[in-house]
């Protein structure tokens, strides 16, 4: 049996995200393989991939200041996902991508469930957060 994904959808992955720009191939895979392994805990058994327009939300908890630049990993988190929760990257519609490095303090207004829990767990960790409401808290 096929089930819709439902959305919003929110994942925890622990460890330090692998850059786009990195030299160890294996490094890649390994990061892309968990990735897809924490959406697993997510997603409904016998889900299928969605054709809707989508925005990600990516916010990167480092254990120290971040190696690298911010832009480089959110390509590898995208790749692991397509074809698993949507069909291809045309439906992407934004991407919102921050990192808040240890002593970078901020309190946030609306935290979910899975929020609040990254916040308390060990860093490094990625928080990621899907929706199929591209326009959602725009003004």
């Amino acid at each position: 049996m096929s089930v819709e994904i439902e959305f919003p959808l929110e994942f925890i992955v622990a460890g330090t995200p692998v850059s786009l720009q990195t030299k160890r191939r294996e490094s890649l895979d390994e990061w892309k393989g968990r990735v897809k392994a924490a959406i697993q805990t997510a997603l409904p058994e016998g889900h299928f991939a969605t054709d809707d327009p989508l925005a990600f939300t990516l916010y990167y908890f480092p254990n120290s200041e971040m190696q690298g630049d911010i832009d480089n990993i959110v390509k590898p988190i995208l790749d692991a996902l397509e074809r698993h929760i949507y069909i291809e990257g045309r439906q992407i519609q934004r991407v919102l991508v921050q990192k808040f490095e240890p002593g970078n303090v901020f309190s946030f207004a609306r935290s979910s469930r899975m929020l609040g829990k990254v916040l308390e767990q060990s860093k490094p960790a990625l928080y990621v957060r899907l929706t199929d409401d591209p326009f959602e808290n725009l003004v």
